[in-house]
């Protein structure tokens, strides 16, 4: 390239380098030469020379959670913020992810490895090395763990539906399989009993608003149940639904929450009461994590919640019967 180029080897270096002494005459000739020879810098070369890269690597499972999408782009938020660049790195189902991430870091491509999947032994095996921080937000099979599963909200939700008087309430869940549907369920049921009221059950709707369609026809005419507490959204659109079509009005004859504050739901007659959860938040101070790893500095322990409720129209005081 310098021949093409027609200057010195330590020219081209400086120039790519950024260094502003070079003149722009000769920085001219050199990115002709780099266009010419479509050059591409050899990272792990430079990482031996400079020990420095520039590139973070983010892990995480293969899978298709939408949440995800929004994590990362905190993350790359933060990151490019402090002068990084983020690939994403994604580990499938089976692959030994700790030795995987292992390599990762024993490439040189990376300042550091930030896995959005717990990695007890890679964490352990690199900790006076090129940090790997474990930040479990998905297990192996992508469902939301950690942060995500947090149930603190549900408690919350039947609290404020009983100080309005609801004493028979509902919860229609999401797929038993995941954390998150099962903290809500332990949490829903540990606050009914907890301030004395009556649970109407717990179904198993697998996120699914046709079930969860079906189970607010099969209550009984004389139902007292006032309020259901859904899994998220999808199934609380399915309970809205099914009181229609049995001529029930909602928040009137029943209230109805749902969660992950889906954006058609503030749009819905009436606008659903939900559970807001910052993804976005999350993968913002996941990076600033790793961050503070590499700078030898303590962990934040103070974060705020990523969650909080979003009261709307399908929650009001309870009919009286």
């Amino acid at each position: 390239m310098a021949r093409l180029a027609g200057v010195s080897h330590q020219t081209v270096s400086r120039h790519l380098r950024h260094d502003p002494t070079v003149s722009p005459m000769l920085a001219a000739h050199i990115d002709q030469a780099v266009a010419q020879l479509d050059y591409r810098p050899n990272l792990v070369a430079r990482a031996m020379r400079n020990r420095s890269t520039g590139r973070l690597a983010l892990v995480l499972p293969a899978g298709d959670a939408l949440s995800s999408l929004e994590v990362l782009a905190g993350a790359n938020e933060a990151a490019q913020g402090a002068g990084f660049a983020v690939e994403v790195v994604t580990l499938p189902p089976g692959e030994l992810r700790d030795d995987r991430v292992v390599q990762l870091a024993d490439s040189g491509l990376y300042e550091a490895v930030l896995s959005l999947t717990d990695l007890p032994e890679a964490r352990r095996r690199h900790q006076d090395s090129v940090p790997i921080v474990s930040a479990p937000v998905y297990d192996e099979r992508m469902r939301g763990v950690g942060p995500l599963s947090e149930a603190s909200r549900m408690s919350e939700l039947v609290t404020h539906l009983a100080g309005q008087g609801h004493r028979d309430l509902l919860h229609l869940t999401g797929d038993h399989s995941h954390p998150s549907s099962r903290r809500r369920r332990e949490s829903f049921l540990h606050t009914v009993q907890e301030l004395g009221l009556r649970s109407a059950g717990v179904i198993d709707c697998r996120w699914d608003a046709e079930r969860a369609r079906r189970a607010i026809h099969q209550l009984p005419a004389d139902t007292s149940v006032t309020a259901v507490l859904a899994a998220n959204d999808v199934v609380a659109a399915g309970v809205i639904r099914g009181a229609a079509e049995r001529g029930w009005s909602v928040p009137e004859d029943l209230s109805v929450t749902g969660w992950d504050d889906m954006a058609l739901g503030a749009w819905m007659s009436p606008s659903l009461t939900t559970v807001a959860i910052d993804h976005h938040r999350l993968g913002t101070e996941l990076l600033e994590e790793l961050l503070r790893v590499m700078r030898g500095e303590a962990p934040c322990l103070n974060r705020p919640s990523i969650t909080k409720i979003l009261w709307r129209e399908s929650t009001a005081p309870a009919p009286a019967r």
